[in-house]
């Protein structure tokens, strides 16, 4: 037990050890403040807490001493504020503490838009003296916990002293993680409003997703289900677990395939056209290409849900009672099913194609990993996204196309004067198809590897110019 009566020290000092560094303070003594406290133990500071009650403020890592809010800023030049909004008040009263000394702000509130300004240019208001870092508000608690091991995570910090964001910059890359400056303190309402956003970059992919699923789900049971049983008073509603199910996944998974190599395919048109790289493209273009990847990884996951239900089918009664009703009146009739060659050849290729286009499109998820893709070069990671990307395209269409072989001329495949689902799936990834083999053509890939390399029409226009006026 400590001296004094302000402190109490939660693991007794070897007092033979080599002077120890000034300590960092954190005030608060929740998730945030124990995880943090824990993680710049692990990484060689001192922590001192300030609490509002020392004595009894629960469990605290190992190490660490717990004092007063007045003891604690007295004791380091550089705090860690990691205390609700409406508990600032007693930062007030610290301020003769706190003057000169860097504060750093780790608060978040529970929605957007609660106050008037940020809580870092609240708090500064409030201890004037200080200099306000906002810093850490973007990592939970279980990341300072556990800890990056690649320093993949990112602390974003903002504030108005250079030499406050230097020191909370060398604190967090000690910790780990990389450090972005987003400039002064009127930043962080901006960096209080990152950890509130709710899969930013999802929400376009998802609305697609969805979209697609209610739509031919919809329309499918249309075709399937109520046509049967308004026409033929069939009732086939058990189709809608599975059979239906499993007519719709791939069909969104090869559609939103598609979607994520049609904008790349836009794009080269777009600047073909206007013979440069250099102007902006639309910003519904822009969107949709940011987006890429999670509508690639939505589509693996339709993709994976019709492997898994397409292996469940010999398991279902309905499908174990036909086969043995056929056989019985196979039996009865004293007959046999002729082999068919041409329908061998097409099952084995249709399954052959289905296996490697969902072989590769584990690959390209595997590799949008940032894992995976940080240990790959540019040429790599382009390599196995764009080429490989289209190689499980057309796998993937061609799949569609040997399943549906010759339905088409069947007027039965045309209830209520409907196209089958797998015809309207076919429509956007056979455009990206057909596009891109423009593209390939020598004279258009060579035009637009030179615009992709610099070079600008308008160049060439002033250069003519210039040689007709000398």
């Amino acid at each position: 037990m400590s001296k004094n009566p302000e402190s109490v020290s939660l693991c007794p000092l070897n007092s033979a050890a080599d002077p120890e560094p000034e300590p960092l303070c954190i005030f608060g003594t929740g998730d945030m403040g124990r995880s943090l406290g824990q993680r710049l133990l692990q990484s060689g500071y001192r922590v001192v807490f300030g609490s509002r009650t020392p004595h009894s403020c629960g469990p605290l890592p190992p190490g660490t001493q717990v004092m007063s809010h007045s003891a604690a800023a007295q004791s380091a030049t550089l705090v860690f504020n990691c205390v609700h909004r409406e508990h600032y008040g007693f930062l007030e009263t610290l301020a003769p503490q706190l003057k000169g000394k860097v504060l750093v702000d780790v608060s978040n509130n529970p929605k957007r838009n609660l106050y008037p300004e940020a809580n870092a240019e609240h708090l500064q208001r409030l201890v004037p003296g200080a200099h306000v870092v906002k810093a850490f508000n973007t990592l939970s608690a279980w990341t300072l916990q556990n800890g990056p091991a690649d320093a993949n995570r990112q602390v974003y910090l903002c504030g108005n002293s250079a030499e406050a964001k230097q020191a909370v910059a060398e604190i967090a890359t000690k910790l780990g993680f990389t450090v972005l400056d987003r400039g002064s303190l009127s930043a962080a309402g901006e960096l209080e409003d990152f950890p509130l956003q709710l899969f930013p970059e999802w929400r376009l992919p998802l609305r697609v997703a969805v979209g697609l699923t209610a739509f031919f789900y919809l329309y499918l049971l249309t075709r399937i289900v109520i046509y049967a049983y308004v026409q033929k008073g069939d009732d086939i509603s058990f189709r809608l677990m599975v059979s239906l199910a499993n007519k719709v996944f791939p069909i969104v998974s090869l559609i939103m395939l598609a979607l994520c190599y049609l904008p790349g395919v836009i794009a080269a048109f777009l600047q073909l056209y206007r013979g440069t790289k250099y102007r902006r493209f639309p910003d519904w273009l822009d969107r949709w290409m940011l987006c890429r990847k999670q509508l690639g990884l939505l589509a693996l996951a339709f993709a994976f849900l019709h492997v898994f239900y397409t292996l469940i089918i010999p398991q279902r009664y309905y499908v174990r009672n036909k086969l043995t009703a056929n056989a019985i009146s196979l039996i009865r009739e004293n007959k046999t099913s002729p082999f068919e060659s041409t329908m061998a050849w097409r099952n084995d290729s249709y399954l052959a194609l289905g296996i490697l286009g969902f072989g590769l499109f584990v690959l390209l998820g595997i590799t949008s990993l940032p894992s995976v893709s940080n240990a790959l070069s540019w040429r790599e990671f382009n390599f196995v996204q764009s080429k490989l990307g289209y190689l499980t395209l057309f796998f993937c269409t061609f799949h569609t196309y040997l399943y549906g072989w010759n339905k088409f001329l069947r007027p039965s495949s045309y209830p209520w004067y409907t196209l089958p689902g797998y015809m309207l799936c076919l429509i956007v990834p056979t455009v990206v198809l057909v596009l891109k083999l423009l593209l390939l053509v020598p004279c258009v890939d060579r035009s637009l590897t030179r615009i992709r390399r610099g070079w600008d029409r308008t160049d060439k226009a002033e250069d003519s110019e210039k040689s007709l006026l000398t």
